[in-house]
């Protein structure tokens, strides 16, 4: 699919006349040494949606201004809105299977549903980086939003999270990741993601009187070497059991980022989870199966010892789509090519190879009203 792309810093009344290529955001990426998460809510003010709106195309600029001073570091953010949001601020269309997040309960254990409008993702091997990008990010919004929710979370050891076992061992990685994440049957949105977050917060002292044997059958693997049990020891209740979605005969993918935080002062210990699919249907499954259980009160043992304290369904768009929105609303469609004309450029079914860039918005090619 092709999309109009806006000129940055051009005429908020102006869109290129030229096609661009659908570019995914920097979904896909490995473990880094930090990231930040940072929800916030539109005030209902007609100013904040053009204040956001105008963050849009401006977003590729305030990440290359921070990212440049270390490249290495691979500072990267995604940004993706809420239900509500994508009504007030695009309109139509919008991505076919958005929607409020569906809250789930089951005896003590509960999925909630929490406000968030606007969802950033941003990581780096540096904190100061993604510290210094929320800072900008927020400077540009000023008091057009409200924040739902703001994480720091680190690198813990070997990739491991709170409870001792290594996280996101299971992701896709390459084309794999790709075909998980991206929304290929949605052509106004092929390239985009939708992505559910949700803030565990973890009862470590109860957790850590657990003997090592019993940990590792609630989670599905050993908490040493990380290798998935056997399915003749492991339970059908382990974790990784529930979150495995099998369709057709084929496992269903999601790709994982999940942030590791803590204060232990507070004793307050967690688990920032993020997870991308081309359709929330997959990790609403994965929650249904965790909090209601497969049958039905097999549920997921971690839920004794963790709790969602948040929890919000979010769509990212391609980074094409952000370069297109204006202060006044979402991009143009681009017009068909006349018959036998020919594209120039990357292919729309093809992700933009990693070129050490910094991933988001189209940054390269573009002419810029100065």
């Amino acid at each position: 699919m092709l999309k109009c792309c806006a000129v940055p810093n051009a005429d908020a009344t102006r869109t290129a006349t030229y096609p661009q290529p659908s570019t995914p955001q920097a979904v896909v990426m490995g473990p880094t040494a930090a990231s930040l998460f940072l929800v916030v809510t539109i005030d209902p003010r007609p100013e904040s949606a053009t204040a956001v709106r105008s963050l849009c195309p401006d977003l590729a600029n305030l990440l290359r201004a921070v990212g440049f001073r270390d490249t290495a570091a691979k500072l990267t953010c995604v940004m993706s809105f809420g239900s509500a949001a994508w009504d007030r601020l695009f309109g139509e269309p919008r991505p076919a299977e958005l929607h409020p997040f569906r809250e789930i309960g089951a005896g003590s254990r509960h999925a909630v549903s929490t406000p968030g409008d606007v969802l950033f993702h941003i990581r780096a091997e540096r904190t100061d980086l993604c510290f210094e990008l929320a800072t900008q990010i927020m400077s540009a919004l000023g008091d057009s939003v409200t924040v739902e929710d703001e994480v720091s979370a680190f690198r813990y050891f070997d990739n491991r999270d709170l409870l001792g076992f290594v996280d996101g061992t299971e992701n896709p990685v390459d084309a794999e990741a790709l075909n998980a994440v991206l929304v290929r049957d949605d052509p106004a949105f092929a390239d985009g993601s939708y992505v559910i977050v949700q803030k565990y917060l973890h009862d470590l002292t109860g957790w850590n009187t657990l003997q090592t044997e019993v940990q590792e059958r609630i989670i599905g693997r050993t908490k040493v070497a990380d290798i998935e049990l056997d399915d003749t020891v492991k339970p059908t209740s382990a974790h990784n059991a529930l979150t495995t979605i099998v369709e057709n005969g084929v496992e269903v993918k999601i790709f994982r980022a999940n942030g590791i935080f803590g204060r232990p002062g507070q004793t307050e210990f967690g688990t920032y989870f993020i997870g991308y699919a081309r359709s929330p249907s997959t990790i609403e499954q994965m929650l249904q199966n965790m909090f209601v259980g497969n049958p039905l009160g097999n549920y997921d043992r971690i839920l004794d010892f963790s709790r969602a304290v948040t929890g919000t369904l979010f769509f990212s768009p391609p980074a094409s789509f952000l370069d297109g929105v204006t202060p006044t609303g979402a991009p143009a469609a681009a017009p068909a090519p006349a018959p036998g004309s020919s594209r120039t450029g990357t292919s729309p079914d093809a992700p933009r190879p990693n070129d050490g860039s910094l991933n988001i918005g189209s940054l390269k090619g573009e002419s810029r009203d100065e």
